[in-house]
Parts: structure tokens; sequence; C-alpha cells
């Protein structure tokens, strides 16, 4: 996939991840739709970028205003090319010490607000028949981690629902893909909710050896390009977890073969 004047939509865009992903698309000649709570930040972020750039502000928990700006993105240059699911926060908590409202919110922000936010934008590429779905999960998504209860749960799903779409979207031009990266080097263990749902503060040493953004960015976009549907990004013990959880491309390709042969329609008819 060629990304040159293509529209690139990134949420979580203020920092990290996906402010790397903002940096990398941009030098590959992409425009680029950058979204976030925090506008300030976000103007900082598209001041580095050197591309055509629109500032998008809302949380991804507010419907209406998620709503907003699905219709504001996709009118700034007529279409949305890539949209990058990345907003979310993480945890580092005991499941016998959390409140049950981390749990209903790292789910919401991770999993709900997510789908939402696809579910929107979904008939624009579907109308269209072309775009791609890209979902940020997490090694934590591949494989269930202490301490991560509620951010591997809600992890999991965005790999289920983002499994069954790309299924269901095979046969209309729309490639969905996941990634999953490991240990990065951003503030996700500072920002990561502990047990009575505060900020930790404080961050991983793993986290802070992890690999560098930019370097995880590149990755993650040389395999969208290159059409890959599960996306790998970790090193050491974390790849080798990836890897042996990985979900194999004839199964991925079995699913889609289902929808070709007519299952929805079958199913839809069946009442």
């Amino acid at each position: 996939m060629n990304f040159e004047n293509k529209t690139v939509w990134i949420t979580g865009a203020s920092s990290g991840i996906g402010a790397a992903l903002a940096r990398e698309w941009a030098g590959r000649g992409a425009k680029i739709v950058l979204s976030g709570r925090d506008e300030a930040r976000l103007a900082s972020v598209a001041n580095e970028l050197h591309a055509e750039s629109l500032l998008i502000p809302f949380d991804v928990r507010d419907e209406a205003a998620m709503l907003e700006a699905t219709a504001g993105a996709i009118a700034w240059n007529g279409s949305v090319d890539v949209f990058v699911a990345n907003a979310g926060v993480s945890q580092r908590s005991q499941a016998l010490k959390t409140d049950m409202q981390v749990y209903r919110d790292i789910i919401d922000i991770d999993l709900t607000s997510q789908i939402a936010a696809t579910q929107a934008l979904l008939p624009h590429m579907a109308d269209r028949g072309s775009g791609a779905l890209v979902f940020i999960s997490s090694i934590a998504g591949k494989v269930g981690v202490p301490m991560r209860t509620a951010y591997s749960a809600a992890k999991f799903g965005l790999i289920g629902y983002a499994d069954a779409l790309r299924a269901e979207m095979s046969v209309k031009g729309v490639n969905v893909h996941v990634i999953a990266p490991g240990s990065i080097a951003t503030n996700v263990s500072r920002n990561a909710l502990s047990a009575d749902g505060s900020k930790r503060g404080k961050s991983d040493s793993v986290i802070d050896n992890g690999i560098k953004p930019a370097d995880a960015a590149k990755t993650m976009v040389d395999g969208i390009a290159a059409g890959q549907r599960e996306i790998i990004v970790a090193q050491g013990m974390e790849e080798a977890m990836g890897e042996m959880r990985r979900t194999p491309d004839q199964l991925l390709d079995q699913m889609a073969g289902m929808v070709a042969a007519g299952y929805i329609e079958r199913m839809e008819a069946e009442g």
C-alpha cells in the first residue's frame, strides 16, 4: 500500500505510539488527522510533521463528539483511507485489589469506544470499497499478563472484534490489521490505572528499556503496507509469547473463505 496523499486518522495521537505513527506516516507522504483529548499536545505533534494535518480533539468516550469527529475527518479530504484505533489506557494492579470501576473504565476506553469509533467510520469505507482499519492491541491481548486483568480483557476483546470484522470486510475491499506491541518506551505504565483508578505515576524498567517508538512505528507501518493482518512488535520473551499465540494465516483465510462462500447471506436468510 502506497500512503502518498492518503488520509490517515489516528486516535491517541498526542504521545507515544500514536505520535510516532503520525510521524512515520507523514514521512511517507500521508495527510494526518490527529485526535486525542489534549489539543495543545496534538498541536505540538502536528508542528513536527511537515505534512498536511488536521486536529480533531475529543474524548473517545463521548459518543456525540466521536460522531462529529468522524464527519469532520471524512469531510477534510473527502475520505479516510486509514483509521488507527490507538487510544487506550493500561493497568498495574492485582485483580483481588482492583475496584470494579477500573474494569469498567478500561474496557470502555480500550474496547467499547474503539468499536464505536470503528462502527461510525465503517459505512464510509465499505461504501467506497477501500480502506484500512488498524487496531492497536497488545501482547497482553494475546497472552494474559499478571497485573493487567482488565487491560488483557479489553485487548483480547479488541482482537476478537477485529478478526470477525476482517472476515466480514474481506469481500468489501476493506483491510483489517491487528498490531500487538510488547514493551515500547512510552509513558504507558506511568499513565496506567492502579487498583483504585488513580494513575500509577511511575514507569517499569522493561518499558523504559523497550523498543523506541519510532522503530516500533516503522515496523507497524511496514507491516500494514505489506498487507500483514497480524503484526507483532516486540522483542525477547514478549516476542516469543506473541509468536506462540499468533493466529495462523490459514485460519484467517478460512474465515474469509466462509464469507466469500455466502455464510453471511445464509445466516441472514435463516433469520
